[in-house]
C-alpha cells in the first residue's frame, strides 16, 4: 500500500481527471483503478459506496464522486484538493479548446480529429462499464447484475427514464433480491 498524503492525494486526481478521456466514467474507471488496485487506499466496497451516491446526488457525477473520495480518504481537504485536481486544469482547457473549435471549425481535418477523439472516448467508456461490472460478474451474484445492468439500460436509453428512479429502483431490487 502507498502512503497516503494530501500532495500524493492532489497529484492523483489532477493526472487522472486531467489525462483520461471521455468524461466521468473512464475518469472515475482509472481512480478505481488507481485507489484500489494500485495504491490500497480503499476498499472495492468504499470505492462502490462514493460511486453509488455520486450517481444519485445532483450535479456532475464524476466532482460528486471525487468529492466523496477526497473525503473520505483525508476529509474535508481531501475533497477540497480531489475536486480542484480534477476541475481546475481542465476547466481551462475546454476554455481553449471551445476558442479553438470556433476557429477551426470549418477545417475537414479537424473535424476528423474530434471524430476520432468521440470514437475512442466511447470505447472508453465500455471499458468503464466492464471494470465496475466484472467483479460483480465473478459472484453468484452474476444474474442479478446482468438482469439490472440490461434492463437499466434499455430504460435509461430506450426510455429515458432519468438517473435518479433508475439508481433508486435498482437499489430497492438489491434490497429485496439479495442472491
Amino acid at each position: 500500500m502507498e502512503p497516503l498524503s494530501l500532495g500524493r492525494l492532489t497529484a492523483l486526481f489532477t493526472r487522472v481527471g486531467n489525462l483520461t478521456f471521455g468524461g466521468g466514467d473512464p475518469t472515475m474507471a482509472a481512480l478505481q483503478a488507481e485507489m484500489i488496485t494500485s495504491r490500497g487506499w480503499m476498499s472495492r466496497e468504499q470505492y462502490a459506496l462514493i460511486y453509488g451516491l455520486a450517481r444519485v446526488v445532483p450535479g456532475t457525477n464524476l466532482l460528486a464522486f471525487c468529492a466523496g473520495a477526497g473525503w473520505r480518504l483525508l476529509g474535508w481537504p481531501g475533497a477540497i484538493a480531489a475536486v480542484m485536481g480534477v476541475a481546475m486544469p481542465s476547466a481551462f482547457l475546454v476554455v481553449l479548446f471551445t476558442h479553438s473549435y470556433q476557429v477551426l471549425r470549418s477545417s475537414p481535418v479537424a473535424m476528423a480529429a474530434i471524430e476520432g477523439t468521440l470514437a475512442a472516448a466511447a470505447g472508453m467508456m465500455a471499458a468503464g462499464v466492464w471494470q465496475l461490472l466484472r467483479p460483480h460478474l465473478k459472484t453468484g451474484r452474476r444474474t442479478r447484475t446482468v438482469l439490472l445492468y440490461a434492463i437499466s439500460l434499455v430504460l435509461s436509453f430506450g426510455l429515458g427514464l432519468a438517473p435518479v428512479p433508475l439508481l433508486g429502483g435498482a437499489f430497492v431490487v438489491g434490497l429485496v433480491w439479495e442472491q
